[in-house]
């Protein structure tokens, strides 16, 4: 597991490494969790590649899981995480069938 502060050292622990799911913060300094969704899904453009990111969130208002899915992210879910939830949640499922997560 690699933990980040903001959105631009999540795209460099990108740079560095492989991940089979990003639980990506909505709020973040200086570039946010929906800016840099869009930077990774610009990047996967043309590879075939697809990351599955699950967008969190502490302030969830109204309007905001539909938000994050038109960013792009592949979930939603709200702080504070309750294991079960995320266990549950679809694009761990998929990382799991991919034999990537346990």
């Amino acid at each position: 597991m690699t933990t980040v502060d903001n959105g631009h050292e999540a795209l460099a622990a990108l740079e560095k490494g492989t991940f089979d799911l990003i639980l990506m913060d909505v709020p973040m300094p200086e570039m946010a969790g929906l800016e840099a969704t869009a930077a990774i899904r610009s990047r996967e453009q043309g590879t075939g590649v697809h990351l599955p990111i699950v967008a969190m969130t502490a302030d969830a208002m109204k309007g905001d899981e539909e938000q994050c899915l038109a960013a792009r992210t592949d979930g939603y879910i709200t702080k504070p995480i309750r294991s079960e939830e995320l266990r549950d949640h679809r694009p761990l499922h998929a990382a799991r069938a991919k034999g990537r997560v346990r």
